[in-house]
């Protein structure tokens, strides 16, 4: 099947990384899937190894799992991720519609232009013949922020009231379930890309883009089949498979997850 099932959850206190405990205990033979769940990280971790601060009050939770697609297609769990993060979010708060609760190419979820949460997808072949076995770590900022990161955050608590955690958590759980059955090992991409996009900014969106070439502006347009981040730059669509992502034309260095 695409994605986890009715999961054990592991909940502790406080553990290094959710990601790095759920890929130890899946490469040990842990029956899977398999969710980490923590009240605090002492070693957080985001995309290309920065930093994730990690106190207590947030959200910190990785799944792991064992995945039948093809290893290609393992950066699209990051879009099914970040609609799983999203819709836990809105079925278990009030926020309004027009709160600007939206999603940010490859794996940020945004109140307005601040960072509220991120996604760090890890996969490895072992355990997965003839998939891979995939780890989705999520962090989300539910209670409170850092405010030293040089860059726009936010918290779920400062837009209204909010749920425990583990509510959050639990809901996370059934919404990934609910995406991965719908993704279906890549099969469904086309329906999961729709979605992503329909939560995302505005075509036509400035944007910036720190690409391997140095940092790029261009407008949003969408993404591609494969699910890369189409952007519109000096007059050419340009398919963007790894970048960082800022609104705007600002520098971007705003990536992590």
């Amino acid at each position: 099947m695409a994605g986890p099932s009715a999961p054990r959850i592991i909940r502790v206190s406080e553990t290094g990384s959710t990601n790095a405990d759920a890929m130890r205990l899946a490469l040990k033979g842990e029956e899977l899937p398999l969710w980490v769940v923590a009240d605090q990280q002492t070693a957080g971790r985001g995309r290309a190894g920065r930093a994730w601060v990690s106190p207590q009050g947030n959200l910190y939770a990785s799944v792991a799992f064992c995945c039948a697609a093809s290893m290609e297609k393992a950066g699209q769990l990051s879009l099914v991720a970040g609609i799983s993060l999203f819709e836990a979010i809105r079925i278990k708060t009030d926020l309004a519609p027009d709160a600007g609760l939206r999603l940010k190419w490859p794996n940020d979820i945004l109140m307005g232009a601040a960072k509220m949460g991120g996604i760090l997808v890890e996969s490895t072949s072992a355990r997965g013949s003839p998939g891979f076995l995939a780890i989705i770590g999520f962090g989300l900022n539910v209670r409170s922020a850092p405010d030293d990161l040089g860059r726009a955050v936010t918290a779920l608590g400062r837009h209204g009231e909010v749920p425990m955690p583990d509510v959050l958590g639990a809901a996370l759980a059934d919404q990934t379930q609910h995406w991965l059955d719908l993704w279906n090992s890549g099969e469904n991409f086309a329906a999961v890309r729709q979605a992503w996009m329909d939560r995302a900014g505005a075509l036509g969106e400035p944007i910036t883009v720190n690409s391997t070439e140095g940092p790029v502006s261009g407008s949003y347009r969408g993404l591609s089949e494969t699910g890369a981040l189409l952007a519109e730059i000096d007059g050419v669509v340009r398919e963007i498979n790894y970048g960082d992502v800022a609104l705007g034309v600002a520098s971007a260095d705003d990536g992590d997850a």
